[in-house]
């Protein structure tokens, strides 16, 4: 593995994945092969973790379809102009100058919470049933927050993975 060898665990793993998605992606002036390549290797480099941390088989399938979920929208937005990209918990917000980049919001599969003002991407499997009534900065007090910005990758707080 060339990217992601020292990684011990999967926060390390997809931490350093945002930060090399955001300095390789092909709209940010990186190259196609260079970002194929971080995502095989984060798809690798995932699964051999999950393999060895004794978790049962649905846990580990769910795990690496999360993952994989989270690769891709990160992949879809990071490159976007005058955004905020936010991981509260388990949930990607982003804030920001989002009119002008609604549609590539959509694409990706974030949905607008009009109360909070910001678009979220959460896996199906996080569909709640009821909630949505606590404020953007409620949520990121509870859960801790990591956001990724244009110059680097910022941590306000330890993101969270339950």
């Amino acid at each position: 593995m060339k990217f992601f060898n020292h990684c011990n665990t999967l926060e390390e793993i997809k931490t350093l994945y945002r930060k090399l998605a955001f300095e390789n992606h092909p709209d940010k002036g990186g190259d196609i092969a260079t970002m194929q390549a971080i995502n095989a290797e984060y798809a690798y480099a995932t699964a051999l973790l999950l393999k060895g941390a004794n978790l049962s088989q649905e846990d580990t399938e769910k795990e690496m379809r999360f993952s994989e979920e989270y690769r891709r929208v990160i992949e879809q937005i990071i490159h976007l102009p005058g955004i905020k990209i936010e991981l509260v918990g388990l949930w990607i917000w982003v804030s920001g100058s989002t009119k002008l980049v609604k549609d590539e919001l959509k694409r990706a599969g974030l949905f607008f919470a009009s109360k909070k003002e910001a678009w979220y991407y959460r896996s199906a499997e996080l569909k709640a049933l009821r909630g949505g009534r606590k404020s953007l900065d409620e949520i990121r007090h509870k859960y801790g927050s990591e956001e990724i910005n244009a110059s680097n990758t910022k941590v306000s707080n330890r993101f969270i993975n339950k």
